[in-house]
């Protein structure tokens, strides 16, 4: 399946309003999810490296270390949570149900493909909002951290916003796209195949949803960390 579906996205047609309404449907179920997830945990990062800086007498890094965090962890183990937790598992519940009520025979027997018609719209959408939603949740990370730092924990704006890429430039941020990008993909993947492999009536649908979740997890994280080491290796060189 994961074949079939890479090999058309360079083979028209296209179904464009699938496309349309599914990034619609995921952006709407994780946008929200990853900003709640965000801010808090950004928050914590920041004030726990903030007074290790502070005791060191070294504050005015604390926009290296927000940068660093932000962009190579916290961005992407934010996407990953929420690709993984929501968007995946929409993918599965809403291909399980068409499933078992023997949606995709019909469009087969109508001459129809559903990997086309149902899966690639899905797939190219979670990376679509994956990406979309690796760059806004860095951008909040970044805002938070600046607004925390500066207005509660008194850090010079300065100072913070001239040590942003002392470490982090544009290589670390093209790496963590690339990440989200790939969590997008591979969740849109794990989600259909689930999805359209479900047997056993609703209880199935139930328990491939769970099976969805613990196999993004893992794939996701995995991917999470191999990139992260390849992205040093390459900033770095």
């Amino acid at each position: 399946m994961s074949l079939d579906t890479l090999l058309m996205v360079f083979r028209p047609p296209f179904a464009w309003r699938e496309y349309v309404l599914q990034t619609w449907f995921i952006a709407r179920v994780s946008t929200v999810p990853a900003l709640v997830l965000v801010i808090p945990y950004a928050v914590l990062l920041t004030f726990s490296l903030n007074v290790v800086l502070t005791e060191i007498g070294a504050v005015d890094y604390s926009g290296t270390g927000a940068s660093i965090a932000d962009v190579s962890q916290i961005g992407p183990v934010g996407t990953v949570l929420v690709i993984s937790g929501a968007a995946a598992t929409a993918i599965c519940a809403d291909l399980g149900a068409r499933t078992i009520r023997e949606e995709l025979d019909a469009l087969r027997v109508m001459g129809m493909d559903p990997i086309r018609a149902l899966v690639l719209p899905r797939v190219l959408a979670a990376t679509t909002v994956a990406f979309a939603l690796g760059a806004s949740v860095i951008i909040v990370a970044l805002t938070d951290t600046y607004v925390f730092s500066v207005y509660v924990q008194h850090v010079s704006p300065g100072a913070f916003v001239d040590h942003l890429t002392l470490l982090t430039g544009v290589g670390d941020v093209v790496v963590s796209l690339v990440k989200a990008t790939l969590f997008g993909l591979t969740a849109g993947l794990i989600g259909c195949y689930k999805g359209i492999t479900v047997s056993g009536g609703p209880a199935g649908v139930g328990n491939s949803v769970n099976e969805t979740v613990v196999f993004s997890f893992i794939a996701l994280f995995s991917i999470n960390t191999i990139v992260t080491a390849v992205g040093i290796q390459w900033t770095v060189s």
